[in-house]
């Protein structure tokens, strides 16, 4: 998919990369969704790097060189082409995404150090999700946050850590699943007053035992 196009693309997460290590095109940018950029080893793939909206892709174009990266949705994305008509262009696009470089290997490093709960809230943040709140404890809006996630395999690559361990996370950090209905209970509990907290872990309480 590194042919040059006019209309942007949408790359649904997991399917054919937007183009791979070694190939040449030209550069891109994310208009939604999540870019990640892998490292090729052997069979597998390790990301390096993460592409949020409005973040540059492919920027080995702007000095002429092949893909040093892999390019692959980590979520539903859109990516548009980016044209370079000038030097001045190419200047202010490479001054850009020297800084965007900055930004996100920050990023890559807050998502491998630390305990995995606060690895994975910073990721949750990252990918623009309501993890937090109101608007995520409203059971409809939790079972759709937990449809936005990525793969619990492809969540474990960029956290580096376990899937098992990111699945007691994540039920630690996220409201839980829409309750379905059942049977009524023979001896229903009485209710309990509400206390004005959230019914999950936040990451400034997350436990130094998930990592």
């Amino acid at each position: 998919m590194s042919n040059p196009v006019k209309e942007p693309v949408r790359l649904c997460a997991g399917q054919d990369p937007l183009f791979k290590a070694g190939a040449t095109g030209g550069l891109w940018r994310v208009l939604d969704g999540t870019v990640r950029l892998d490292r090729e080893s052997g069979p597998s793939r390790l990301p390096v790097l993460i592409a949020l909206p409005g973040d540059l892709v492919g920027i080995e174009s702007l000095c002429d060189q092949p893909y040093q990266f892999t390019a692959i949705a980590f979520t539903d994305c859109r990516l548009a082409p980016v044209p370079v008509t000038s030097e001045t262009e190419r200047e202010a696009l490479l001054r850009e995404a020297l800084f965007q470089q900055q930004v996100r290997t920050q990023d890559m490093a807050t998502l491998r150090t630390g305990n995995v709960l606060s690895r994975l809230a910073c990721l949750l943040q990252l990918l623009g999700l309501p993890w937090q709140g109101a608007q995520a404890a409203d059971e409809a809006r939790a079972d759709a946050l937990r449809s936005a996630l990525p793969a619990l395999r492809e969540l474990a690559q960029m956290v580096d850590a376990k899937a098992e361990t990111v699945c007691r996370g994540l039920a630690q950090l996220l409201p839980p699943r829409r309750r379905k209905s059942g049977p009524a209970r023979v001896h229903p509990l009485p209710p309990v007053k509400p206390t004005g907290f959230a019914p999950w872990v936040s990451p400034s309480m997350a436990i130094g035992a998930l990592s």
